[in-house]
């Protein structure tokens, strides 16, 4: 499963992978992230949380490049990745090589509250 979510005022779109992912889901997920990015300014962030990812069809590389081309056409200025375990990492360091020519800056958080902490967001100091 793939949530997308955007906060406008933010200017923050957010995008959950749960579970098992396939290309069919990623699919779907472009479609929603091409709308929410609409109402995004030129410049938004992104946080893509990859902490309840179980696994992932090898298949789904090729949405995923199309993806980061979309984001990168709108601008994307900093990308956070909520990956708790490096060996789950799905190749996305690879992908941004070759989708990311505005090299947008990008933080690999190992949780969902440091990265809410690297999008100023959140103060780790009020919890």
């Amino acid at each position: 499963m793939v949530l997308v979510t955007s906060n406008k005022p933010k200017g923050l779109l957010c995008v959950n992978y749960i579970e098992k992912v396939s290309p069919a889901e990623l699919e779907d997920a472009l479609g929603e992230i091409q709308e929410q990015l609409a109402d995004l300014p030129t410049g938004m962030r992104l946080l893509a949380d990859l902490s309840q990812l179980e696994s992932m069809d090898p298949e789904c590389m090729t949405q995923i490049g199309r993806t980061m081309d979309l984001l990168d056409q709108k601008g994307v200025s900093l990308i956070v990745r909520v990956i708790p375990d490096p060996s789950k990492d799905i190749g996305l360091n690879i992908l941004t090589i070759f989708h990311y020519p505005r090299q947008p800056r990008i933080i690999t958080s190992p949780s969902l509250a440091q990265a809410l902490h690297e999008l100023e967001l959140w103060s780790q100091a009020s919890k």
